[in-house]
């Protein structure tokens, strides 16, 4: 299939895609890396009357860190991430999810603000922005403010951002000393969507999981450190409530059992490196 027509703006800077926003609102859709949205155009899922353009606003393309976070700019590309010599060490979480998501080529092309925007609940930087407890900074006329990821992820394909927002940039936490990161993932094949993925922390006192691919967005939970009987079962009891479904690719209680194989995996491997003992 092809897309229905629509206009194409090719923009330079933030203050003119605000503008544009607020004149189309809805019918407008900003267009980045554009490996979701040309897909959802192909297939008419969307059917805006005005593109814009920001891949080539050099404002918007940066990575960068500010403060205690790694700030990631509108236009800046997945690879110009996951390339960073640093990473490993700044958001080592990131490090540990960029080789699960789809391929070099599309890493290439893809931003990290074009995935959180279309907040498929499968998607790997939406869930590492979850467990992380970033921030997405929306930028309109009115103003700019900030969002929590567990406030701006609100269901499939759903989020917080009103039409005439663009997602300026988003925010992941720095890595914390004494803190382990680790992410798992199962899909049919390698760079297809996960069918379940779990990303773990874990401190001295604390363990953080999230689980993406099984409830309608990224989902958190957060326990003291349990002993592995205890673990084991507060997994369990975390799957049940996810409210997994059956579909084409797996059954709902596959998908239990995977999220309880992943996370047990990530939170062993995150405890691990919060002691050294792994890189």
């Amino acid at each position: 299939m092809k897309p229905a027509a629509f206009d194409y703006v090719r923009l330079d800077d933030e203050a003119q895609a605000c503008d544009l926003l607020a004149r189309h609102g809805d019918e407008a859709r900003i267009l980045a890396g554009g490996q979701s949205l040309i897909t959802v155009l192909n297939m008419r899922l969307a059917q805006p009357s005005v593109l814009l353009d920001v891949s080539r606003c050099d404002a918007l393309d940066y990575v960068k860190v500010a403060g205690r976070m790694l700030e990631v700019g509108a236009a800046a590309t997945q690879a110009s991430v996951e390339w960073r010599p640093d990473l490993a060490s700044e958001v080592p979480l990131l490090a540990c999810a960029f080789p699960h998501i789809s391929h070099f080529q599309v890493r290439n092309r893809g931003t990290v603000c074009g995935s959180v925007a279309h907040a498929d609940p499968s998607a790997e930087l939406p869930l590492c922005l979850a467990l992380l407890g970033g921030e997405v900074v929306l930028s309109s006329r009115r103003g700019r403010r900030t969002l929590p990821a567990r406030d701006f992820f609100q269901g499939m394909l759903t989020t917080a951002r009103a039409g005439d927002e663009l997602i300026a940039c988003v925010r992941y936490p720095l890595g914390v000393a004494g803190t382990g990161y680790a992410f798992e993932e199962f899909s049919l094949r390698h760079g297809d969507f996960a069918i379940a993925a779990c990303a773990a922390s874990v401190s001295k006192d604390t363990i953080r999981l999230g689980v993406g691919g099984v409830a309608d967005r990224p989902t958190v939970v957060q326990w003291p450190r349990l002993q592995q009987r205890d673990l084991e079962t507060a997994i369990n009891d975390f799957a049940w409530t996810l409210g997994a479904q059956d579909d084409a690719h797996a059954s709902a209680a596959y998908r239990r059992r995977l999220v309880r194989q992943l996370a047990a995996r990530a939170i062993a491997a995150a405890a691990a490196r919060a002691q050294g003992d792994t890189p």
